[in-house]
């Protein structure tokens, strides 16, 4: 093998073969969905075992309330034969529209819509599908919709364990979890059960439940009566082992604000049912916020040859994946994987799309440091051939020395 030639993975060297399966338009498809996703800061899947209890309201309001705290926002809706976003946002004249490349999503105010709704030619339409064209349906507003930057993305699911949810998880891959919603009575939550033991089983983790018409609220003297009951959904968290995250009572304010497509946490902010949902936020966003205190996984990834490594970014055969802990100052797990054949631009955001944090090379050219600053992937180059563990832990201590950038053009 070569090491005088060019080295820019921008421009490829062909000096190295895949073993992958994949076509080169399956894989930059793959790519170009992980970097739509990894642009989402927060993905959390809305569910009931049972319909009725209120879900799309929640799930809505819930969305008005994360935008209304300064926070740019998207709601997915994957309740294929009764959408009711477009009604709830007051969308429903909007029509899909599409740049050539991607969907472009409905936006009121810093909030993004998808929905079937948005296809429909009028609001008595039905929609006969069966599970393999709504999967495939469920997969394209997913992956090709220009989402952007989203701080979270909220998704509304039909009720039950059907085909729509299972899609929509499989399709967000690494979503942070689901909120379940129920309503106090008996019968509501047997099958909510059913939604808990579906995450469990999808090893989706269920961030918390929310016990929706947990009282009337008396339109005249504001007074709560219990005519759903109250505490069943909280009982159920406790006894699943879930965090219970609040009670939203019955109020007429919401039926008109549904009604009139202004959702009730800005439109009636002061009702009771719109307070309810502070300490609601508050505990969704503690939760997620312990969940990534959790995290410190750090990707690091070295070019490597015969073992060693490259010095000579676009000619190695393999790379050394290191996931490490670098408070802890240790090695987690290694993994080896062979890069694709190489096309212009593609090693950067192929290794982008693996989750990679830093690139350590002998030398890279600048095409490729300029593609990998772009994606936010940081890049020391210089270093000498060596064990590539060797590598990681001097950068981990800080004692990595670095010379020239061998192909700095």
């Amino acid at each position: 093998m070569s090491q005088g030639s060019s080295c820019d993975a921008t421009h490829g060297c062909g000096s190295c073969v895949s073993d992958s399966p994949q076509s080169i338009d399956e894989l930059m498809a793959s790519i170009d969905r992980e970097e739509t996703l990894r642009r989402i800061k927060h993905k959390i899947v809305v569910l009931s075992g049972k319909g009725g209890v209120g879900k799309s309201t929640v799930a809505v309001n819930l969305a008005v309330s994360l935008g209304l705290a300064g926070n740019k926002v998207g709601i997915l809706d994957v309740d294929i034969h009764g959408p009711s976003v477009p009604k709830m946002l007051h969308l429903e004249d909007h029509r899909l529209e599409s740049n050539g490349q991607k969907l472009i999503p409905a936006e009121v105010g810093n909030i993004k819509a998808i929905s079937i709704g948005f296809l429909l030619q009028g609001a008595d339409d039905a929609v006969i599908w069966r599970g393999p064209r709504k999967a495939g349906l469920i997969k394209q507003f997913v992956e090709e919709v220009n989402w952007g930057d989203l701080d979270y993305l909220i998704v509304d699911c039909p009720p039950g364990t059907g085909d729509e949810p299972m899609s929509v998880i499989q399709s967000l891959g690494n979503a942070d979890g689901a909120v379940v919603v129920t309503t106090p009575q008996d019968v509501a939550l047997v099958d909510v059960r059913k939604s808990i033991s579906f995450c469990q089983q999808l090893g989706l983790p269920v961030l918390g439940v929310i016990e929706n018409m947990s009282g009337f609220v008396c339109p005249h003297c504001g007074e709560v009566a219990d005519i759903f009951k109250s505490g069943g959904g909280e009982r159920m968290a406790g006894q699943m082992s879930v965090p219970f995250l609040g009670r939203v009572p019955l109020d007429p304010l919401v039926v008109t604000a549904g009604d009139a497509g202004t959702p009730y946490v800005y439109t009636y902010a002061k009702s009771c049912a719109a307070q309810a949902f502070e300490p609601i936020v508050a505990g969704l966003k503690n939760t997620l916020e312990l969940a990534n205190k959790e995290i410190t996984k750090m990707l690091i990834a070295l070019p490597t040859t015969d073992g060693q490594l490259c010095m000579h970014f676009g000619h190695c055969e393999k790379f050394s994946i290191f996931e490490v802990d670098p408070d802890e100052k240790k090695i987690i797990a290694k993994t080896i994987l062979v890069p694709p054949p190489h096309e212009p631009g593609l090693l950067p955001k192929w290794l982008h799309s693996e989750g990679v944090n830093l690139v350590i090379a002998g030398g890279m050219g600048q095409r490729a440091r300029d593609l990998f600053a772009q994606s936010g992937v940081n890049v020391v180059v210089g270093a000498q051939p060596a064990e590539p563990e060797s590598v990681v832990m001097a950068y981990l201590n800080g004692t990595l020395t670095t010379g020239d950038n061998v192909c700095d053009h």
